[in-house]
């Protein structure tokens, strides 16, 4: 009797661990508009926006500063965000490290590797 009483515990508590674990840290952890603050840059470079919105179930996004830039190659995995942008002036690497509502990492450009912080806005 406790054997099986047992083991209906093991069953629930590994299917609550593998739903949670699962529903960590999904794409759609990022939809929303992101505010960002770039260190060591010019002024005109230095903040703007990182908008993620779901799409076709897919999630798609664009970083708004002096101009839109679409987001490319977005990956999410454990916490880690990674995505790159083009322009004139070259290709943008973004490598974030999300811990709520908050993404913290660098960005790399043909000009260098600088600080980045985004903080998600509330919706209105």
């Amino acid at each position: 009797m406790k054997t099986r009483h047992y083991f209906f515990l093991m069953v629930i508590a590994m299917g609550v661990l593998s739903m949670a674990a699962r529903m960590a840290f999904t794409a759609d952890d990022l939809v929303g508009t992101w505010k960002y603050l770039i260190s060591d840059v010019p002024p005109e470079y230095e903040s703007g926006l990182l908008i993620f919105e779901q799409k076709d179930n897919k999630t798609v996004g664009w970083v708004e500063a002096a101009e839109k830039n679409e987001i490319k190659e977005l990956m999410v995995d454990q916490g880690k965000v990674t995505f790159m942008t083009e322009n004139d002036h070259g290709a943008f690497k973004y490598s974030f490290t999300q811990k709520g509502d908050t993404l913290t990492g660098t960005i790399g450009s043909q000009y260098g590797d600088f600080p980045i912080k985004a903080v998600r806005q509330a919706k209105k």
